[in-house]
């Protein structure tokens, strides 16, 4: 399957604005079931755009601006060619097959920001850690299944992701609110968790089950021995497949936000932001 990706982003400023150096993490990760045939990132004209990776690896632009401006913009055209991929082939390793599980030592050393978790919070009974042997992978998925089933799905642009004691207390939360809550499930669980932002294809989807239409997306990787990171995305309830393109990888929300950076000043400048995203089929 060939996708064409169309990103843009504007940002207006109500006065002219000094820019501090902003990070676009918009740039496919590398990935066997997704490859990138051309790639086209710009920003405002005179910027400096260096290409990095960051301490996740991923791939990102660092855009420098020299003078203030009224209006920051980017823009993304990416053609890609996605192989179809299954998410449950995978086997574990023996000592990883039922929860709790414990990793190797050299294997905890890695992982363990990846298991820590920023503030305990109470679970309802489905999702608490149960010291009885559980499948891991049905356990995992069941869990990851029933936050679409009980806490309603909104759409929120901007603002950052609610604590995930909020998100339950609220009963409802956005992609980003469910992949923050998730990720610190799975951790009191003691499997190390990532959060993952990116471009998720819903154009094989009715309408009225797309969550992720004209917007990034955001789900989360767990870590299992025998099958590395594995994507599962709580907005939907499902393991990530093929139509999951991963953008950036970290720990927190600001770790994989899609561009980064402020202004700065002597006042406030108000300003508003204009965002499209297109995901087409070629």
């Amino acid at each position: 399957m060939k996708l064409t990706i169309h990103y843009s982003a504007h940002y207006h400023y109500d006065a002219p604005a000094s820019l501090s150096p902003h990070v676009a993490r918009l740039l496919p990760r590398q990935d066997l079931s997704v490859r990138s045939l051309s790639t086209d990132f710009s920003t405002n004209a005179g910027a400096n755009v260096q290409y990095r990776q960051d301490l996740f690896d991923n791939l990102v632009a660092r855009c420098f601006y020299p003078d203030p401006v009224d209006c920051l913009q980017f823009q993304l055209e990416l053609h890609l060619t996605l192989t179809e991929k299954d998410p449950f082939h995978f086997l574990l390793d023996s000592e990883a097959l039922a929860l709790p599980f414990a990793y190797q030592p050299a294997e905890s050393r890695v992982l363990a920001p990846y298991l820590h978790i920023t503030e305990p919070f109470a679970l309802p009974d489905p999702l608490r850690r149960e010291d009885s042997p559980r499948p891991t992978v049905e356990t995992l998925a069941a869990m990851n299944s029933w936050l679409p089933a009980n806490l309603a799905y909104e759409r929120r642009e901007e603002g950052d992701p609610y604590a995930p004691a909020e998100t339950l207390q609220l009963g409802k939360g956005s992609c980003r609110d469910f992949a923050v809550l998730f990720a610190d499930v799975l951790r009191i669980h003691g499997v190390a968790a990532r959060l993952v932002s990116g471009f998720l294809w819903e154009g094989d989807l009715p309408d009225a089950e797309r969550r992720a239409d004209n917007a990034m997306h955001a789900w989360v990787e767990a870590y299992l021995p025998g099958a590395g990171w594995l994507g599962l995305d709580p907005t939907n309830g499902v393991l990530c497949d093929h139509h999951y393109i991963g953008t950036a990888v970290g720990l927190t929300p600001q770790d994989i936000s899609p561009i980064s950076g402020h202004y700065f000043g002597k006042q406030t400048i108000d300003h508003t932001l204009d965002a499209t995203l297109t995901i087409t089929p070629d």
